[in-house]
């Protein structure tokens, strides 16, 4: 396969991203807010929902991805400590709440309620495997909501 390289200029393609980006694991030294850029950074493992469709069990697989927005004028985060550099996030979703068109606010939500919050000029992101995938024998599982 192929390695991944996607944009986001819009929600729908946020989704698009989230929806690959959904059980990704994260350090929190992994992640960056370059406040003179205005860019926030993150390099992710992200699970292979795609290959995951095919793969028989124990087949399954995880890429180091990289991820970035631009246009960032702010970022918080909350949940988490950001001294705790090797403290490992597990990523639920990207969403976007609009504000003034085109501005927002992006928000990466972790499991146990963590989550980063992103001011945002408008919707520019990036999504780009950066080398080849690995095996792992674990598939995440998500509690079906009765």
């Amino acid at each position: 396969m192929q390695d991944l390289k996607l944009i986001a200029l819009d929600p729908e393609d946020l989704r698009v991203l989230s929806c690959h980006l959904q059980d990704a694991v994260i350090r929190v030294g992994d992640m960056a807010f370059l406040k003179h850029d205005m860019r926030f950074a993150a390099i992710a493992n992200r699970f292979d929902w795609e290959n995951a469709a095919t793969a028989g069990v124990g087949e399954f697989q995880r890429r180091r991805t990289g991820l970035r927005f631009e246009r960032v004028k702010a970022a918080r985060i909350q949940g988490f400590d950001p001294r705790r550099k090797d403290q490992v996030l597990a990523l639920l979703a990207l969403t976007f709440e609009a504000g003034e068109d085109p501005s927002g606010v992006v928000l990466l939500h972790f499991a146990g309620g963590a989550a980063v919050r992103l001011e945002v000029e408008c919707i520019e992101a990036e999504l780009r495997d950066l080398g080849a995938a690995w095996g792992t024998r674990s598939k995440p599982v998500h509690a079906s909501e009765d």
